[in-house]
């Protein structure tokens, strides 16, 4: 089909070129002259491709129209006109000259907004729906029969620019498409317009956009918001005008604590806070204001109001100036009629449109090598002098006080001040859940409320999502190299060391840790995981394979290993920042980004983890934290077609089901670490005092809430009462107290509804019949205490010999001497397959039942002894995939290459029999850890 294009802007632009793409031919593109010596986007484009481009500064004189106009456009011959967007009047006589006629696009749901501002108002009336509408043009205004609409939500913080480019703009182009398709094809509707529901409202000017302060913060926020970023929406105060941007009612958590700002005719005061101005309706309720711009155009962030000009100037290096003549240069192309670019030029009091901001920002970019830089930062440093010193500080990735903004929650614990976030960390920033929801999070100490913390929805998710691949498609983190991601690991890894205290203080505070092993294992190891995975950034390689097809023509295979995309990373309460660094330090270091849900009785350490992510510099939304629910938030993540990868600790039953969501949205990669029911055997010839120590640790290791923990021993019969009789010996020892307390050696457990099924679990087993040594009980003291617990006389059939407690429960049953077979197929008769444990001072019987135990890790002589390089993870229903370890990087490999799974075994000098062929590819990943001297 012939078509002229009518109209101007990059939305123009655009639907230009899809047209072309269709196979339609554009006969001729009309629009807007030239305006200080800069073309439009349109026009620009179809002169490129060499389609006739005119450029009417008026379509008619006195009323009636120009022949000479009517003439060019006849000559084309166009049988439809596409009007994408236009601000021009164009007469009736070209409307209706084409066959099919004339079609144009509206930005909201007909005929409701009919008028030049409607984005504007759709947002100042607070409609839930948007969307825009695709009608037939006629001599009123906005008011032809409709061809096509689509809506979407309106989010309660949206503004013109946010609702424009997260639908308006991607959607339009698409539904103009289709509507210039259905013609194509004769099946265009017209349906007439009802008048029931026709609204029209004016422009939205500057002088129109002032404040009326009497009216519900509600109505406040939608005024400010429907005129961001255009008109502005203005007041006066302090002998200015103050025009507000980045509204937000999402103000749970925020006190009204700072500077008061007096505003002629509001209901109260406004508030500087360090998160910005905080304003009230007449129904007292508040909102949040996050920039102002001054009188003289300089755009603050509101929390710097009262603060003056800030930090001094930086000095400049040779590099440096040159990238700062380089964008001196750029300014100059953008803006042709300023002479010379000097310090004092204001990019936009010079001439510049919002559609030049989109030029500098991807211009810079280029220039820097893809550095993260916004829209929203050429309105903050609006002259050339503010835009280079913001632009090298960010080269520089200096994080200046005020940058961000944290609301934390403080709390005098430990002899310190815990300063912990409490809000969901999206795209850099923390912020409320929708809707201001929150839950409580419970200290399992004394059962009382520590806070509460934002409660992520469905349009969070989706929101964090869209953030971690804008971040891994569109950031900085793909674009740096291997070896500066490294380096931002390593500087996120020396964080968490200098605050190695206070996460675990608050893992105890949140978990019930005791705070001795928190220090050294939960924070400790999680230090170590994100220096070890740093150093691999820049080792993960791919190959160069020979191949049958080699000569004659000199043919060559290469391989490359590349991150697969947004990962999901849903993580259990046990070990809180260490499953959390387990599994994220690997999905970073190969290039991915990722969206965390934390356990919801444990969310805190891992949202200091995300405060410590923007310290480091970990560029904004690489990293995403959701606290929730994991039948809400694991479950989206789980479905949400634009996640890649799921990496999942928890329960069978769940990995299950998260592994067929996986499946049925877009079979997304999955590695699952699963329920466990881990064997230790005890022969009568082992180091009976390392035993029993070991075999302590195996059970009541983090209050036996281990996912490795031994979950039954097996103790041969001539050691059997001696072992047991020392074990509880060892038990009446344990301190259970305070795990802030240093010499406490076991602390509450997790969260109520954990001690009520271990009380159950214990309650079951001596119903069956086992014998009850010690514990089983609460303990009688405030919080989630549980004595200490050791189960004898256990057989095969027994619930709590079957079934993981996850709690410090010890399950003793005895084998007869010297049956090994016996025990083995025992120990084997599980569905369960984490981890497994040997003690014997025979090495031959040490490596049989070691290569015949079904476990991911086979411990001999010693328990619990994981280590970040050595790979991590179950057999059979214990899961599949793996945890640490150089081969466990979420990488895809691209080729025709087949990748087989080695068994990786480690026993020092000792040779593993599963080891000799390395070319089979039904092998499974096992680790075998030996403490050297003991065989």
């Amino acid at each position: 089909m012939k078509i002229a294009v009518i109209g101007q802007s990059l939305f123009g632009q655009e639907v230009y070129c899809h047209l072309r793409k269709e196979g339609h031919e554009v006969v001729g593109v009309f629009t807007v002259p030239d305006k200080d010596g800069k073309a439009d986007p349109l026009g620009l484009q179809a002169e490129k491709d060499g389609v006739p481009v005119f450029k009417f500064a008026r379509w008619r004189a006195k009323g009636q129209v120009l022949p000479d106009v009517v003439a060019k456009y006849q000559a084309l011959g166009a049988e439809l006109n596409v009007l994408p967007f236009c601000s021009q009047f164009i007469p009736m006589e070209i409307i209706n000259a084409p066959r099919h006629g004339s079609i144009i696009y509206h930005p909201s749901l007909l005929p409701r907004h009919r008028g030049a501002s409607a984005i504007n108002w759709t947002l100042i009336h607070g409609d839930k729906k948007g969307g825009f509408s695709i009608f037939w043009a006629d001599d009123g205004l906005d008011t032809g029969d409709l061809l096509l609409q689509k809506e979407c939500e309106v989010l309660p913080d949206d503004t013109v620019s946010t609702l424009y480019n997260r639908f308006l703009f991607p959607e339009g182009i698409k539904g103009m498409v289709q509507a210039v398709r259905l013609i194509a094809e004769g099946k265009a509707p017209r349906l007439p317009q009802p008048e029931e529901g026709a609204t029209y409202e004016g422009i939205q000017k500057k002088e129109t956009a002032k404040i009326n302060w009497d009216q519900p913060a509600e109505a406040i926020h939608n005024w400010i918001r429907g005129n961001d970023k255009v008109p502005g929406a203005w007041t006066e105060a302090c002998e200015q005008k103050l025009t507000f941007f980045n509204s937000t009612l999402s103000t749970s958590g925020l006190v009204p604590e700072g500077d008061t700002l007096p505003i002629p005719g509001a209901h109260r005061p406004g508030v500087v806070t360090k998160a910005g101005l905080i304003l009230f309706g007449n129904d007292d309720r508040m909102l949040l204001v996050k920039n102002i711009q001054l009188e003289d155009g300089k755009m603050i962030p509101a929390s710097n109001f009262f603060k003056g000009e800030g930090s001094s100037a930086l000095e400049l290096t040779e590099v440096e100036l040159a990238i700062a003549e380089a964008v001196r240069s750029a300014w100059q192309r953008i803006l042709p009629n300023v002479l010379e670019v000097e310090d004092s030029t204001d990019f936009f009091k010079s001439g510049a449109a919002s559609v030049d901001v989109v030029r500098l920002v991807e211009e810079v970019k280029e220039l820097c090598d893809g550095l993260e830089l916004e829209n929203e930062d050429v309105y903050m440093a609006s002259t050339f002098g503010d835009f280079i010193q913001l632009l090298v500080r960010k080269l520089r990735g200096d994080d200046e006080e005020g940058e961000y903004s944290i609301d934390y929650v403080e709390m005098a614990v430990n002899k310190r001040t815990l300063h912990m976030p409490h809000q969901l960390f999206i795209g850099g920033a923390f912020i409320d859940a929708e809707g201001a929801k929150t839950f409580e999070t419970i200290n399992p100490t004394d059962g009382s409320v520590i806070c509460q913390v934002s409660l992520p929805q469905v349009t969070d998710v989706d929101k964090a999502v869209a953030a971690a691949k804008d971040a891994f498609e569109n950031g900085l983190w793909g674009k740096i190299s291997a070896r500066d991601r490294g380096r931002l690991l390593y500087r996120l890894a020396d964080l968490m060391e200098q605050h190695q205290e206070e996460l675990a203080t608050i893992e105890a505070l949140d978990a019930g840790a005791v705070y001795t092993l928190a220090l050294k294992t939960h924070v400790g190891m999680s230090i170590q995981t994100f220096r070890y995975f740093a150093g691999w950034c820049d080792k993960i390689q791919g190959s160069t394979i020979p191949i049958n097809q080699a000569r004659p023509n000199r043919n060559l295979t290469l391989t490359r290993k590349e991150p697969v995309g947004v990962c999901g990373i849903i993580i259990p309460w046990n070990y809180p920042l260490m499953m959390l660094s387990w599994k994220t330090a690997a999905c970073l270091a190969a290039g991915n980004t990722v969206v965390i849900k934390p356990a919801q009785v444990t969310p805190l350490t891992a949202l200091k983890f995300a405060e410590l992510t923007l310290k480091a510099g970990i560029p904004k939304g690489v990293v995403n934290v959701l606290p929730g629910s994991g039948s809400l938030v694991g479950q989206r993540l789980s479905d949400h077609p634009d996640v890649r990868k799921i990496g999942f600790t928890g329960s069978t039953e769940v990995g299950k089901h998260i592994m067929k969501s996986c499946a049925v949205s877009n079979v997304k990669k999955v590695s699952l670490e699963l329920g466990g029911k881990s064997p230790l055997i005890i022969f009568a010839d082992c180091d009976l005092n390392k035993a029993v120590q070991m075999g302590m640790s195996s059970v009541f290791f983090n209050k036996g809430e281990n996912c490795i923990a031994a979950g039954r021993l097996f103790v041969e019969d001539s050691i059997h009462d001696e072992f047991v009789r020392r074990v509880v010996e060892e038990v009446r020892k344990m301190k259970v107290g305070n795990p802030l307390d240093r010499d406490t050696d076991h602390g509450p457990q997790n969260h109520h509804a954990h001690l009520m099924k271990l009380i159950e679990y214990c309650q079951r087993g001596v119903k069956e019949g086992a014998t009850l040594i010690c514990g089983g009980k609460q303990v009688p003291r405030p919080g989630f205490f549980f004595e200490p617990t050791v189960f004898t006389d256990v057989e095969d059939h027994m619930f709590i010999a079957k079934e993981e407690s996850f709690g410090p429960v010890m399950i003793i049953s005895r084998f007869t001497d010297g049956d090994i077979d016996a025990v083995l197929s025992r120990a084997n008769a599980t569905e369960f397959g984490l981890a497994s444990g040997v003690f014997t001072r025979d090495i031959n019987k040490a490596l049989y039942v070691s290569d015949k135990l079904q476990a991911g890790t086979v411990f001999v002589n010693t328990y619990n002894k994981t280590d970040v390089a050595a790979p991590f993870g179950g057999f059979k229903q214990s899961g599949f995939g793996k945890d640490l370890g150089n081969l466990l990087l979420p990488v895809t490999l691209l080729s025709f290459l087949h990748s087989t799974n080695i068994c990786s075994k480690p026993l020092s000098a000792i040779s593993c029999p599963r080891c000799r062929d390395v070319a089979l590819n039904t092998m499974a990943v096992r680790a075998c850890f030996l403490l050297g001297g003991d065989i």
